[in-house]
């Protein structure tokens, strides 16, 4: 997936308009939208800020993560944190407890 692809994706699943996501970052409407169609790569300061902002990497705005993983041959997440949502609203701690349940019963069948 593009850059651009995933800095659209980001601000759809975070409910905001180019409009707002421009000011959350300090950069015009018309940057945003050139970001968003791949005629303009955010600069290293914004892509800082983005990254920041939707709380992922660089890397992953610049779709490195995924040339990466395709190196791999196993992916071990069981430590690592993992921060869900749904609809840009992280998921509650008493649902994140239940989708734990059923992933301990689904992995013990």
């Amino acid at each position: 997936m593009s850059t651009a692809s995933k800095i659209r994706g980001l601000r759809k699943a975070h409910k905001l308009s180019q409009t707002e996501l421009a000011k959350l970052v300090h950069v015009s409407q018309a940057t945003v939208t050139s970001w968003e169609t791949g005629r303009a790569d955010p600069s290293s300061s914004a892509l800082d800020t983005l990254a920041t902002f939707f709380n992922v990497s660089a890397d992953y705005l610049l779709d490195r993560e995924a040339k990466a993983e395709q190196s791999k041959n196993d992916v071990d997440l069981k430590d690592d944190p993992v921060v869900l949502s749904y609809g840009g609203k992280p998921i509650s701690d008493e649902d994140m407890d239940v989708i734990k349940a059923i992933l301990a019963r689904h992995n013990n069948n």
